[in-house]
């Protein structure tokens, strides 16, 4: 019988329920798949190794961002980094429109996915962790070591930026 305080047994858990998010944030981060892969690894690797130190005041998925976070910054310092644009990665998922309509739906998808991801990585990042993760605003705080009213400012600001760029794109 497996305890419930099994570190093989919780990093299981952690990996099938926030692998998806912990990937995912790696590569809007770094931009490279192959970064995203490797950061997720070490990621699960570290909670694994540290599992002890967690001490619960934040909820798992935060601490998981966090690390993922941290060792994504730690990649794009690295002096191996380099920059790659992103192209194609993003299609469009719904089933039995027209061609026309879903390439029109893919295009403005990939255009808003483009602007977002020429944001600075500080507008980017909590445009992100909001959107995509739905994070609450003290939990961002909590992951990027900010005040929350910090988060807040800089929320306003991305969405402004977008809404500028968008626009300038035509999208509505």
């Amino acid at each position: 019988m497996v305890a419930v305080n099994d570190p093989s047994t919780l990093l299981s858990g952690w990996m099938e329920s926030f692998g998806q998010d912990v990937w995912n944030y790696a590569f809007f981060l770094t931009k490279r798949k192959d970064a995203a892969d490797d950061i997720s690894q070490d990621v699960f690797l570290r909670a694994y190794k540290h599992w002890n130190d967690f001490e619960g005041r934040s909820s798992v998925r935060t601490w998981l961002l966090t690390i993922t976070r941290n060792l994504s910054l730690n990649y794009l310092k690295s002096s191996f980094m380099t920059r790659v644009s992103l192209t194609g990665w993003i299609t469009s998922k719904q089933t039995g429109p027209s061609a026309e309509k879903e390439f029109m739906d893919a295009a403005a998808v990939s255009q808003i996915w483009k602007c977002v991801m020429e944001l600075p990585p500080k507008y980017r990042e909590v445009l992100i962790l909001e959107f995509h993760y739905q994070l609450p605003r003290k939990e961002m705080a909590q992951l990027l070591g900010l005040s929350e009213g910090t988060i807040k400012s800089r929320l306003h600001r991305a969405r402004a930026r977008m809404e500028t760029m968008l626009k300038g794109a035509d999208i509505p």
